[in-house]
């Protein structure tokens, strides 16, 4: 019986364990000798950030909480790790299985090690070279201990190899948050709201932002607002809004006719936002990957990316704080004259397939 532990802490990790998890409970329905333990570390403790995401990927409760909560990088990292170090001493593993670059990512992979349990990290090899984001740490420290790598692209690839990584530690199997994304467009949900803007399909952009470069100081993020409602005027701006940016918003006290402030949405109601737009403006990497996968058009509010497919291949532009690059960028998608796109390889839906198969073959 081949034991797995499956580690969850913030939104994007959610929608990357769901269909590892339904392969996983497929093979169980088929008779094979596997089990797995999800734990949550509870990293994301707003409840539209979290909770609603396991009722709506069908995903199981989770086995453990460790009710993490908020505080600073150093303070979640500690407490999560304490909670993680007593949850695999409890429940012993031959695998802990972690996702993409938060810090439940990092803390419980070196947590996993020192109690010398191997560590598969999905998404791994992905690298933004910006050592000022706090997710580029945690993938360099993650991967630096990591056994073994299921990968995203070639990009991921090629990084790996440069740090040493051996070739047959490397297994290119796709984007599972594709495969979610994929699974789910047939249900996506129209938000409650949505009537009442005035707008209609196509003639909205989304809005998200909540990196630190970007909100946490109020004059920095006042000129985006300023200058994203003003580009867009005849626009209406669908801002769905993060925990840590309302605050600073509130404090701007500005008020922008176009721009329609909304809680954080459930996974389904923001596929169904993202689909029907006529593009986004974001800082998140996971709705970059997203929006190519739709061909919606996609302005990144950062210098640089850890997904340079989206941009090579797909429908992302980076613009940082050049704000006559986002004026240009927003007229090409109010004037319908975006870039042609394409899908990377292997964004087919069927990662989480390619995953499983591999576990098997594993010496754990």
């Amino acid at each position: 019986m081949i034991k797995l532990t499956i580690v969850a802490g913030a939104r994007p990790n959610f929608m990357k364990i769901a269909p590892l998890i339904h392969q996983l409970q497929k093979k169980q329905e088929e008779g094979k000798a596997i089990s797995f333990r999800l734990v949550h570390t509870g990293q994301h403790y707003d409840k539209n950030l979290s909770d609603t995401f396991f009722e709506e990927l069908k995903i199981p409760k989770p086995d453990a909480n460790l009710m993490v909560g908020g505080g600073t990088q150093a303070e979640q990292t500690a407490g999560i790790m304490i909670g993680f170090e007593k949850e695999l001493a409890e429940n012993p593993s031959d695998l802990v299985i972690v996702v993409g670059d938060v810090t439940s990512t990092m803390a419980c992979s070196i947590v996993a090690k020192k109690a010398n349990v191997k560590v598969a990290h999905i998404e791994a090899g992905i690298r933004s070279f910006d050592l000022t984001m706090p997710e580029e740490i945690n993938r360099m420290v993650t991967d630096s201990i990591t056994d073994y790598f299921f990968t995203t692209s070639s990009y991921a690839n090629e990084n790996l190899k440069k740090a040493g990584i051996e070739d047959d530690c490397i297994f290119f199997v796709g984007n599972i948050m594709i495969d979610s994304l994929v699974k789910n467009l047939e249900r996506i949900e129209k938000p409650s709201f949505f009537d009442e803007l005035q707008t209609s399909d196509k003639k909205y952009l989304v809005l998200t932002m909540h990196r630190p470069a970007n909100v946490d100081n109020k004059e920095n993020l006042e000129r985006y607002l300023d200058n994203i409602t003003s580009f867009a005027k005849d626009f209406t701006i669908v801002f769905p809004i993060h925990p840590r940016t309302k605050p600073i918003v509130e404090a701007i006290g500005k008020h922008y006719p176009n721009l329609e402030i909304v809680e954080p949405q459930p996974y389904l109601k923001f596929i169904y936002l993202l689909k029907n737009a006529a593009g986004v403006i974001t800082d998140s990497g996971g709705i970059t990957e997203e929006a190519t996968y739709l061909h919606i058009p996609c302005i990144t509010l950062r210098e640089n990316t850890e997904r340079p497919e989206t941009c090579v291949l797909g429908s992302n532009v980076l613009v940082g704080n050049d704000f006559k690059a986002l004026e240009e960028n927003i007229k090409k998608i109010t004037e319908n004259n975006w870039k042609k796109v394409q899908i990377p390889e292997l964004w087919d839906g069927q990662t989480a397939n390619r995953i499983v198969d591999i576990l098997f073959d594993l010496p754990l």
